[in-house]
């Protein structure tokens, strides 16, 4: 900040005494003006020190009042006084008026010129210019840092930290790709909007910044050529200064070239993997043997497939799964798809997989959950997936479950073709969603109607009615537990169909 109104009085050389307005002696001096003018406020913009020898003040008591008024009204930060020429001291008017409004007044002895003063003024501005120029720098050079060391993420991360804001990188269709700082899905929410709505105007997508409650966000595009390749959104508490908004510039240069960099520069074999892991998933038979080999796997053999969910933006987690496998020297291949992170990893290592759960639950310190296959030839990846997230399902957030553990849901529905478990489904059909929600909730207590509809945040009479619609709709019996266990695979193997109709 700018020189204080008490470190100005402090200042040794210049021999100013504070004699009013004492509680707003913090106030900041943007600027040191003298200006002899019974009325000097149309020539002032706020902030500055009027600097006066008191030619135009008036005697009277009510004149140095109304001279006091204007310049608190012009939201001056103080008055400097001199004593050496037409008073010889400040007036007592004046200091009664500063004290009525909080004004700062300070008394200039004889000797020192306003010239001084200037020059005591702008001597610190430069110095605080000076300053802000190398923190802006330093932090610029962390941010290049952490740019080498990993990537968006880190830089994310780092801009967070020193701007003490939330920051997150959005993709051109609002998912975000890196965030950090508090509540990050709320500001990727926002930017996610302003996104959509520079996407329907007919100007190119520029920098804007948003008022968001209490705070600020500031979104910038993120491209080097015309395409743009994302977004950066960053949301501050207060309104972002000028070296704020100077490093997001640079953060947004060194994104930019990370997002930028060429194919041949990044790194290709993560890129392969993805491509190979998505290439199995859908049609396994273009993948050549000798692609499997080289990433360590055998075509005859089998594989075991971890689906990670709840495992945030897609970037970070996709680097600390990498990681993480990297350093155990275990055979990989591992893609995103949907909202998880897929990894495919031979039969005989599935035994790592909660191990990487953990890892990636403390790295990225949110609840990873997970779900492992049972093992499956290579060209049955998409079955082996579709057990997977059926196993995730069942295991439910932040824990691993095995397929081969889930008894006697996996053995039913795990393996089943699609027309199966339509068949097993079709039970439901009769059912519009409202009465099939009932049932599950009906189910998923234990036949418990208070507890069911207490989930459901609905009254227990209005439970009963449901209940008693879905025995009329279906013609059957809710008490038998024949009649349960059927019902409940089949809201079973709609939800395995609708994790299918995902893949």
């Amino acid at each position: 900040m700018s020189i204080t109104v008490r470190r100005l009085a402090l200042h040794a050389d210049l021999g100013l005494t504070l004699v009013a307005g004492r509680e707003n002696a913090g106030r900041a001096i943007s600027w040191a003006h003298p200006i002899e003018l019974a009325d000097p406020t149309p020539y002032l913009f706020g902030g500055e020190l009027v600097m006066t020898t008191g030619l135009k003040v008036a005697d009277s008591d009510d004149e140095q009042f109304e001279y006091v008024r204007r310049l608190s009204g012009a939201n001056v930060a103080a008055l400097a006084f001199s004593t050496g020429q037409s008073y010889r001291r400040v007036p007592d008017g004046i200091i009664r008026a500063a004290d009525a409004f909080g004004l700062p007044v300070l008394s200039v002895p004889a000797p020192t010129p306003f010239i001084a003063i200037t020059r005591a003024v702008i001597d610190e501005i430069n110095a605080e210019q000076v300053r802000e120029v190398r923190r802006v720098v330093t932090q610029q050079e962390i941010l290049a840092r952490e740019t080498l060391r990993g990537g968006v993420p880190a830089v994310v991360a780092a801009l967070s930290r020193l701007l003490s804001a939330t920051a997150v990188v959005l993709d051109p269709e609002g998912r975000a790709l890196a965030a950090a700082g508090a509540d990050p899905d709320r500001v990727a929410a926002l930017g996610a909007d302003q996104i959509a709505a520079v996407a329907n105007r007919s100007r190119g997508p520029t920098a804007r910044v948003v008022a968001d409650g209490d705070g600020y966000c500031l979104l910038q595009p993120l491209r080097v050529t015309e395409a743009v390749r994302g977004w950066l959104t960053v949301r501050t508490a207060g309104s972002p200064a000028s070296t704020d908004r100077l490093l997001v510039a640079h953060a947004v240069a060194l994104i930019c070239i990370e997002l930028e960099k060429p194919d041949r520069v990044l790194d290709t074999e993560t890129r392969l993997r993805d491509a190979v892991t998505r290439t199995l998933l859908r049609t396994p038979e273009a993948v050549e043997p000798a692609v499997l080999r080289y990433f360590g796997f055998d075509p005859d053999g089998e594989v075991t497939v971890l689906a990670l969910t709840d495992a945030g933006p897609a970037l970070p987690a996709a680097e600390q799964a990498r990681k993480a496998l990297s350093d155990t020297a275990i055979p990989f291949l591992m893609c995103g798809d949907g909202d998880d992170l897929v990894v495919v990893l031979p039969a005989a290592e599935a035994a790592c997989a909660d191990r990487l759960r953990r890892d990636m639950t403390a790295q990225l310190q949110r609840p990873v959950g997970a779900g492992v296959s049972a093992a499956q030839p290579v060209g049955r990846l998409g079955a082996a997936l579709t057990q997977a997230r059926t196993a995730a399902l069942a295991g439910g957030p932040g824990t691993l479950s095995r397929f081969g553990r889930l008894g006697t849901f996996g053995v039913l529905l795990g393996s089943r073709s699609d027309a199966e478990l339509r068949l097993i489904a079709a039970a439901l059909d009769p059912l519009d969603e409202a009465l099939a929600a009932t049932l599950a909730g009906y189910l998923e207590h234990n036949g418990h109607v208070e507890n069911a509809a207490a989930e459901l945040g609905v009254h227990r009479h209005t439970m009963r009615n449901r209940l008693a619609r879905i025995t009329e709709t279906l013609g059957t019996d809710l008490a038998s537990a024949d009649t349960r266990a059927q019902l409940w695979l089949a809201l079973r193997a709609r939800e395995v169909l609708a994790l299918r109709a995902d893949c």
